[in-house]
């Protein structure tokens, strides 16, 4: 039974996307913003620190942005009024939104250690969202693309970009590694990168979005360690590893989810 909480739920996620729209384009300078590269003295810059990415990653925003605002188009339309999985995802779905406006309206205003925070709590939220994917099922085929399969992108760039905004924050406040030197970092925190790529392919069962996301954003780190002029040969070659490894867990997990299935199947009959 459709109720105003229902309509209050579908309006928050409208304007929730409305605001994070208008933060993109703050964030991309098209707005008179300043681009998120150069923001905050340039902290997110590609050659900023052994984790950042090569400034092409940031193109994904574009299918993730794409799929955000169609979804709250659409999750708006009378017929999902009160369908029991927007129900729940609708909250967690419009405060990532509003989050990501905060984290760029942090940037804009140089105040990277507010991002941090930030894009952490944004981080919870996509796993929490995420969650509730997976124990819920889409009615069509429109619904994974906009709802799975955005949510999935969404996710598998942020874990990227959570480890690349921490790693700016502590560079930008002087941070010294424990004497540690650049590459051991940058190894290690992409190595971790890769070791949450593998969870989120072990717990989404195969999924692939969260992995094209996540490997995408490395793909990207191992390119700019390349090519850029922070160079950084061992940081690059982790980076690499840590895609080929994500994509094989990945895809093993898809080919042997339906190998389960019909051997339950077969085991019950």
């Amino acid at each position: 039974m459709s109720t105003s909480r229902d309509l209050l739920r579908q309006s928050t996620v409208l304007i929730s996307a409305i605001l994070a729209l208008v933060g993109s384009f703050i964030g991309s300078g098209a707005a008179g913003g300043t681009p998120i590269q150069n923001a905050s003295g340039g902290a997110l810059a590609a050659d900023a620190t052994p984790i950042a990415p090569g400034g092409p990653a940031f193109a994904i925003w574009t299918p993730i942005y794409a799929g955000l605002v169609l979804y709250a188009i659409w999750q708006f339309l009378p017929r999902q009024k009160t369908d029991p999985r927007q129900r729940r995802l609708g909250y967690p779905v419009a405060a990532s939104l509003l989050l990501n406006a905060a984290w760029i309206l942090s940037v804009q205003f140089d105040l990277l250690w507010l991002s941090v925070p930030v894009i952490v709590l944004l981080l919870a939220v996509l796993v929490w969202a995420f969650l509730i994917i997976l124990h819920t099922r889409p009615r069509s085929l429109l619904e994974t693309v906009l709802v799975d399969g955005t949510m999935g992108l969404y996710l598998g760039w942020v874990c990227v970009a959570t480890a690349a905004n921490i790693t700016a924050a502590l560079v930008a406040a002087g941070f010294d590694g424990f004497g540690l030197a650049a590459d051991a970092w940058g190894v290690l925190i992409v190595a971790v990168a890769g070791l949450v790529g593998v969870l989120l392919a072990v717990v989404g069962r195969g999924r692939l979005t969260p992995t094209l996301a996540l490997c995408w954003g490395l793909g990207w780190v191992a390119f700019a360690r390349l090519s850029g002029d922070l160079l950084s040969t061992p940081t690059a070659i982790t980076a690499i590893v840590a895609v080929v490894v994500v994509l094989v867990v990945t895809l093993v997990l898809r080919i042997r989810a339906p190998r389960r299935l019909n051997t339950t199947a077969s085991a019950t009959a």
